[in-house]
């Protein structure tokens, strides 16, 4: 695959699947109450702790920013390993959503607790709910944006 369709795979898959999960983030804490610009703020806690709540619009443009350069990271991962387990590709909707669902439990388990985030109190229906949103909306996304341009096809078609 020539560099420009690698760094479209990543930039599509990373694109789509930030935007998906911090919608489905505004969406699903905010029935909950959730001030939409808490959530992008929670983001940003990651770097900054709880000063992160009182940075108003400044911390939760960093959250945003963070949001898509974890999911562009998370692509450029996946697209990495694709080079070299073939199956990511040809079988992208099982290893997507297996993807997603091991990069929840990386995140969860590796980076939050080595971050300056605050501990957050969830829920097993957010539990639940937020490790199948990664299944779906961050590994799903990626693994068919790298297969479709594993395949000399763009998002719009044939190259």
């Amino acid at each position: 695959m020539d560099r420009r369709k690698a760094l479209l795979a990543i930039l599509w898959g990373g694109l789509i699947a930030g935007a998906l999960d911090l919608t489905y983030a505004l969406t699903f804490y905010g029935a909950q109450g959730v001030k939409p610009i808490r959530i992008p703020q929670s983001i940003a806690s990651g770097l900054l702790g709880v000063n992160s709540f009182k940075g108003g619009f400044a911390t939760a443009a960093l959250g945003v920013a963070l949001q898509f350069i974890i999911a562009l990271g998370a692509a450029s991962f996946y697209y990495a390993a694709s080079r070299k387990l073939t199956v990511l590709t040809r079988q992208a909707v099982v290893c997507g959503l297996l993807y997603g669902g091991a990069f929840y439990f990386f995140m969860h388990w590796v980076v939050l607790p080595l971050s300056a985030a605050p501990e957050f109190k969830h829920s097993t229906v957010s539990i639940v709910s937020d490790f199948i949103a990664h299944m779906f909306f961050v590994g799903l996304s990626i693994s068919l944006a790298v297969r479709r341009y594993s395949r000399g096809r763009t998002l719009l078609g044939k190259t």
